[in-house]
């Protein structure tokens, strides 16, 4: 399963969202186009705007705001994903070198915050309060997320519950706000609107929990990233969470120390991971997600949109990157 056949039935909304993008970035200010090009051009799944654009069309929606929102979506994830790349000095994404690598950390934050910005002014042009609520309340439990996780970092007594908050904050948000916002461009009851935003929230979940497991079990060329780098940065991600819940003792003393120091060896770290039902534990909490976001959309009209909705569930814990 292939995520642009999963996207098939909304091909030409994703091509009419990729000239909104590039049409928004414009700016008098050389350096703004710049980056922006080298980050948005730096290719990306495009997921939470996908998911926009399918629960929209789910649910019958025929004009074209859909286009607009899934680039308001888009700006404010990238605006994010330069922020993160700042604070976590990353120098690996998609493949290349993080724009904070290439152009600077002042740059990749200032930049960040004009897609931040240039999102808020996008989203008043829908003249829809409700829509405006949804991404306000959306950004701001982002930030907390972010706040959240950096107050994890390097703290291996970390529970289940306090990881979860950040991936529900940090991750699941922005999908949650993507797919209700479809279900709010069409016009759909509460009923309909709730699930959509629960699916949202668990698939954006479980993509997150498979990205944590491919850390530790992928390969950095496929990823585009530098598997190990949550190690590096000492964060206590479900994987080492369960090693410490289930591991043995020299196993639960090399995770702690990993997740003190940053420094541990990493083959010694992938192997205890691999060596207890960690990486099984992480993937099949992945698939609850996924089944319980396959089970809030199960009403919605049949058709080939709420079928991609479906067989996105299955693309989220599949993947190998």
């Amino acid at each position: 399963m292939s995520l642009p056949n999963l996207l098939a039935p909304i091909a030409e909304d994703m091509n009419a969202l990729d000239r909104v993008i590039r049409t928004r970035l414009d700016s008098d200010v050389p350096l703004i186009r710049t980056v922006g090009e080298y980050i948005i051009g730096g290719g990306g799944k495009r997921m939470r705007p996908a998911l926009l654009l399918l629960v929209a069309r789910a649910l019958g929606y025929a004009g074209t705001h859909h286009h607009l929102l899934a680039a308001v979506v888009e700006f404010i994830h990238t605006s994010t994903l330069l922020h993160d790349d700042v604070v976590d000095e990353s120098s690996l994404r998609r493949g290349r070198g993080t724009a904070n690598a290439v152009f600077g950390n002042a740059a990749s934050v200032l930049v960040g915050d004009f897609l931040y910005s240039r999102a808020f002014q996008m989203m008043v042009e829908t003249d829809s309060l409700s829509v405006m609520r949804i991404l306000a309340d959306a950004t701001n439990v982002i930030a907390e997320g972010e706040v959240l996780q950096l107050l994890n970092v390097h703290d291996p007594d970390v529970t289940e519950e306090r990881y979860f908050q950040v991936v529900r904050y940090k991750t699941g948000k922005l999908f949650e706000a993507s797919a209700q916002l479809g279900a709010v461009l069409a016009n759909v009851g509460a009923e309909q609107e709730a699930a959509a935003a629960e699916y949202g929230r668990r698939v954006g979940t479980a993509f997150q929990l498979i990205d944590d497991a491919l850390d530790y079990s992928g390969d950095a060329e496929a990823l585009g990233k530098n598997v190990g780098d949550d190690l590096r940065e000492g964060k206590p991600t479900l994987p080492l969470i369960r090693v410490l819940q289930v591991g043995s003792p020299a196993q639960q003393a090399l995770i702690r120390n990993a997740i003190e120091t940053g420094e541990a060896d990493f083959a010694a770290v992938a192997a205890a991971i691999r060596d207890t039902d960690a990486l099984q534990y992480t993937r099949a909490a992945a698939v609850a997600e996924a089944d319980a976001a396959q089970k809030a959309v199960s009403g919605f009209p049949v058709s080939e949109f709420s079928k991609s909705l479906i067989e996105f569930c299955a693309f989220a814990v599949t993947r190998d990157r």
